[in-house]
C-alpha cells in the first residue's frame, strides 16, 4: 500500500507546519516555541491527553484507539524538535529568522511528520491499544533523549515499545533504510592535558616543550584504531583541538587536546577509552612532560532490536518505494539509544533526496518525504497495537 489518502490530503498542510518551525529554531532545551506548538496542535487534534515538560520541555501526547478488542499495545513514536547553532545559507523564503541558528538536521520535518500523525490518527481512531507521541528536546548533544526517560516516560505512560526516525540526505524520496543490531555509534569525548616547563624559545634545552609533546601525542593516537582495534570492528578517533601558546617567543607550560571516540561494541569502547590513558601517559613521559585524560561517556549505541527492526522494515515497505534493510552501521550518534536502552523498538532512515548534507548551512528537509514519514508512524501504530484475535 502506498501513501495513506488522508495523509496525501494532509501534506500542504503539514508542509506549512514545518515551515513555520523552519522560520523559527530553537537550541536545545530551549524550544518553548516549538513545544508550545506541538502542544496547542495535539489539543486541537483531540488527543486523549497532552502532557508538557518531561524531561524539561518535551511533550507527549496520547491517542487511544477505538476500534475495539482491547489489550492493543501501547507504542511510542519519537520526534526531535531542536535546531542547531548554524548560520543559514539556504536562500528559501521560510529560512531562520534567529541568526545563528538554523534547522540543519531535519528535526521540524521529523516534528512535522509526528504532528501529520498524530492528526490522522486522532481522527481515525482505526487501532487498538494506544499511541504515545514523543516529541523531544536537545537531541543535539543535550541528551533530551535521557532526560526524559529519566522523568519517567516509559513508565508513566506505560510504553511497551519505541520507534524512531531520521531523514537521509542522498537516498530517494520515499526510500528507507535500517538495519537490525548496532544502528549509529555511541560517542564519547575526551580531554587531555599536557603539562611540561614553560620557557623562553630561544633555550629549548631548558623547557619541556608541551607544544611539541601534543604534536606527537596527535600521531601516537591514531595507532590505537589502526594498531588495537581488530580490523573487524569499527571506532573513529578524531583530535579536533589542539591549544598550545599564545605568542611567538615563548615555549608554553600547557597543551590541551579535545576529541571524539565512536564506537559500536562495548568492549571496543573499553578499549580505546584505556589506550587513551596509556598512550597519552607513555608519550608525555617520553619527552618529561604528564598528560591527564578525561574521558567522558556520551550518547550510547544506538541497537536496533531484531524484531521490531524486521516489523518497523515491513511496514516501509507497505508504503514506501524501496526498503533497504543491511544497511552498514553509522558512525554518527543518537540518543534516541537512552530509550531503546528501556525499551524493544528501532530506529529507521528516510530518503530526503538530493540535499545538502545534514549539519551543513545549505541543508534543508525535503517537505516531499512527509507523506511517507507520516504513512509510516500510522501504519506502525495501526498494525503493531492490534488486538490479539
Amino acid at each position: 500500500m502506498p501513501v495513506i489518502n488522508r495523509v496525501a490530503d494532509l501534506a500542504d498542510e503539514v508542509t506549512g507546519w514545518r515551515r513555520d518551525m523552519h522560520a523559527h529554531p530553537e537550541l536545545l532545551f530551549d524550544v518553548h516555541r516549538t513545544a508550545g506548538l506541538v502542544a496547542d496542535k495535539l489539543r486541537a487534534f483531540g488527543c486523549d491527553e497532552v502532557v508538557t515538560g518531561i524531561g524539561r520541555t518535551g511533550v507527549v501526547g496520547i491517542i487511544k484507539g477505538k476500534r475495539g478488542g482491547g489489550g492493543g499495545k501501547v507504542v511510542g513514536l519519537r520526534a526531535d524538535m531542536d535546531a542547531l547553532p548554524i548560520a543559514e545559507e539556504t536562500g528559501a523564503e521560510y529560512r531562520s529568522t534567529t541568526p545563528g541558528l538554523m534547522h540543519a538536521c531535519g528535526h521540524d520535518g521529523h516534528t512535522a511528520m509526528l504532528l501529520g500523525a498524530a492528526k490522522y490518527l486522532a481522527e481515525t481512531r482505526n487501532f487498538d491499544g494506544t499511541a504515545v507521541m514523543i516529541f523531544q528536546p536537545a537531541e543535539e548533544g543535550g541528551g533530551g533523549g535521557d532526560a526524559m526517560v529519566k522523568d519517567g516516560l516509559m513508565t508513566r505512560f506505560g510504553v511497551q515499545e519505541v520507534y524512531g526516525m531520521h531523514n537521509w540526505p542522498g537516498r530517494p524520496v520515499g526510500t528507507f533504510a535500517i538495519r537490525s543490531g548496532p544502528c549509529m555509534a555511541a560517542a564519547d569525548k575526551f580531554t587531555v592535558t599536557i603539562e611540561g616547563r614553560g620557557g623562553h624559545a630561544a633555550h629549548p634545552h631548558k623547557a619541556v616543550d608541551t607544544l611539541l609533546v601534543g604534536c606527537q601525542l596527535v600521531a601516537a593516537l591514531q595507532t590505537i584504531v589502526s594498531r588495537n582495534v581488530d580490523p573487524l570492528e569499527s571506532a573513529v578517533l578524531s583530535v579536533c583541538s589542539f591549544k598550545s601558546g599564545d605568542t611567538y617567543n615563548v615555549i608554553p607550560q600547557h597543551a590541551t587536546l579535545l576529541g571524539t571516540v565512536r564506537t559500536l561494541q562495548p568492549a571496543v569502547q573499553d578499549l580505546v577509552e584505556r589506550r587513551i590513558s596509556e598512550v597519552a601517559a607513555g608519550v608525555a613521559a617520553t619527552f618529561g612532560a604528564t598528560a591527564t585524560v578525561d574521558y567522558v561517556r556520551g550518547y550510547p549505541i544506538t541497537f536496533n532490536h531484531a524484531e521490531q527492526t524486521d516489523f518497523m522494515a515491513e511496514v516501509a515497505r507497505s508504503v514506501g518505494t524501496d526498503v533497504e534493510t543491511a544497511i552498514p552501521p553509522q558512525m554518527g550518534a543518537e540518543d534516541f539509544s537512552y530509550m531503546l536502552q528501556e525499551r524493544p523498538g528501532a530506529y529507521i532512515f528516510i530518503g530526503n533526496g538530493d540535499s545538502a548534507d545534514c549539519h551543513h548551512p545549505a541543508y534543508d528537509f525535503d517537505d516531499d518525504a512527509l507523506p511517507y514519514g507520516i504513512s509510516l508512524w500510522a501504519k506502525i501504530v495501526e498494525e503493531r497495537t492490534r488486538a490479539a484475535a
